[in-house]
């Protein structure tokens, strides 16, 4: 039966209803996850033509309008005519591959599997042809959209029936009723025995069915997805899309939401080798993450004090003794400003988990282990935000994979790597701004490290990597430069004090811990206090902040508020 307007509204109120708008307004604006889901159906069955730029904004097209005004709609400027176009875009052609198109999956719903997967392999094939002839040829835009349309439609129901001839023959073979090269049939007399051939499917091609539906199974419109995406990227909508899309789609790709459960992927020694041979952190680092301790424990080798936390109670301590805090770091506050955070945050909400950090914690320094994907995307606010509005910094991304992070509690069997990842890594300017326009890009490849020793803790900065000749530059070739012990004083003294006023009696040790700085640094600060009169040694060896230092915050405070970066300047003037 055709498709009429009515027989859209009957099948689904909300796509009638999107209908109706994208037509009266010429543009249909999705406001969530069920009406974009539905406007991809749409997009499908070639109502609504998605924008390039904004993937929530769908125009109406030609075939839609028909159906909803019964008027033929053509396009305000007609396409120019192109005497060297081949026949087959001719509009009658174009109108019979519609057919194919459309039969093939009235074949495929009334469940004539076999029948439709011919059908729909043909006009494939055909659009394909039509498509590239219209390439070759220069044709206009409009001829080479409808061609890949057709063989977008066409291989969405290829792809749909090969899926339902895995489930066939994994069904077939479960009960024995599939016939094995080389081996003679258990069933002597051959009832119900029937071979792959016969199915119409072979080994290969059923293995890569299987792959497709794992693929589906995880994300039920996978396959609109890479279709979609290349057809909005002027790509063809080709097999090896598909193939090659599902091939990769291990992992948290192909897991659910329920097998994936609480998304612990451990990181390798290797990436935090890398890092730590790079990059140098403030002495008190910040693992929201923590798992079960792959990166808390190389940070503590390297001699970091590290705070740790988890939505899930793993009962991991740091080697101080303190055990894991336990919460959603999306609900999280910063207890203390600018802690420095290394993490490999779940990639299923890595998009908020890195905003929350850089709007709530505000770290003088941040690196995240990312999937490389992760530098593309324009559709999440939040990703915008951490790499447009708050770019990094640095990217350092590895020139090979790394092994495989499998997920925790994994059985299945151990398969390589098939993500391109890299370490992403913010710092703060000194005006409370992030990155310094589009982030340098850093190939590294993670085996020169392996025996690279660590950068100091609280030096800050990183090195150049080392070069592929396998040298590493004569001088420790930083990039930031490091700041003298003076310069370091005089920013840290007032966040020093402030600290102080909280503490009965402290030592150089604590006051390091306490803010994060080097030995130098901590020492240098309690000799300043000593010789303003801020505080003063007691028995012990500790220091207590005297009754001048006191009356310095509490008139700071009274003026403005305990603000650090305020309570500094007035500090600086004494």
């Amino acid at each position: 039966m055709a498709m009429t307007f009515e027989t859209l509204r009957n099948g689904s109120p909300r796509q009638a209803d999107i209908a109706a708008k994208a037509v009266e307004y010429g543009t249909f604006i999705a406001q969530n996850e069920n009406e974009k889901a539905a406007c991809r159906k749409m997009n499908g069955r070639g109502l609504l033509r998605r924008d390039t730029k904004n993937s929530a904004k769908w125009y109406a097209t030609e075939v839609l309008h028909e159906l909803v005004t019964g008027e033929v709609v053509r396009d305000s400027a007609p396409e120019p005519e192109v005497a060297s176009v081949p026949a087959p875009i001719a509009d009658a052609q174009n109108a019979e591959l519609v057919a194919i198109v459309e039969r093939a999956r009235a074949l495929f719903d009334d469940g004539d599997v076999q029948a439709a997967l011919k059908l729909s392999s043909v006009a494939y094939d055909q659009a394909k042809a039509v498509a590239a002839s219209a390439e070759r040829v220069k044709a206009s835009r409009g001829l080479v959209d409808k061609a890949r349309r057709m063989q977008a439609d066409a291989l969405k129901i290829e792809s749909m029936c090969y899926i339902a001839m895995a489930d066939a023959v994994d069904e077939a073979q479960a009960k024995g009723e599939i016939s094995k090269k080389g081996r003679p049939s258990e069933n002597p007399q051959g009832v119900g025995i029937f071979s792959l051939e016969e199915v119409g499917v072979d080994s290969r091609r059923l293995s890569e069915a299987r792959k497709i539906r794992n693929a589906v199974k995880a994300e039920p419109e996978f396959i609109d997805r890479v279709i979609e995406t290349r057809l909005a990227s002027g790509l063809e909508p080709s097999r090896a899309a598909i193939k090659n899309a599902a091939g990769h789609a291990i992992g948290t790709k192909t897991a659910t939401k329920q097998e994936r459960g609480e998304d612990l992927y451990e990181t390798p020694i290797e990436a935090m080798r890398t890092l730590l041979a790079l990059e140098s952190f403030g002495l008190n680092v910040l693992e929201p993450s923590v798992g079960k301790g792959a990166i808390l424990r190389p940070l503590e080798d390297a001699g970091y004090q590290v705070a740790i936390s988890d939505l899930v109670d793993r009962d991991i301590a740091t080697r101080d003794g303190e055990c894991q805090n336990v919460g959603d770091f999306l609900l999280s506050s910063a207890a203390g400003g600018g802690w420095d955070i290394v993490t490999n945050p779940p990639y299923g909400i890595a998009n908020a988990y890195i905003a929350h950090a850089l709007r709530e914690h505000r770290p003088r320094k941040m690196a995240m282990l990312l999937n490389s994907n992760f530098m593309f995307g324009f559709e999440d606010a939040d990703r915008r935000f951490v790499m447009d509005e708050n770019p990094p910094s640095r990217i350092y991304a590895f020139t090979h994979r790394l092994p495989m992070m499998h997920r925790d509690g994994w059985d299945g069997n151990k398969a390589s790597s098939q993500m391109n990842t890299a370490w992403f890594i913010w710092e703060r300017n000194d005006d409370g701004t992030y990155g310094q326009g589009f982030p340098r890009l850093i190939r590294v490849c993670w085996d020169a490290y392996q025996e690279a020793s660590p950068l100091p803790p609280g030096a800050g900065g990183h090195v150049a990597p080392i070069r592929f000749d396998g040298k590493v530059d004569d001088e420790f070739a930083r990039e930031t430069p490091r700041k003298s012990i003076d310069e370091r004083v005089d920013e840290e003294l007032a966040r020093a004090l402030i600290w102080a006023a909280e503490e009965e009696h402290f030592s150089a040790g604590d006051l390091r811990r306490g803010i994060g700085v080097r030995p130098s640094v901590a020492e240098a600060l309690i000799a300043k206090f000593v010789e303003r009169g801020t505080v003063m040694a007691i028995e012990g060896g500790d220091f207590v902040i005297t009754a001048d230092g006191l009356k310095m915050l509490e008139t700071a405070a009274v003026l403005h508020s305990l603000g650090v970066d305020k309570v500094r300047k007035i500090l600086e003037g004494v």
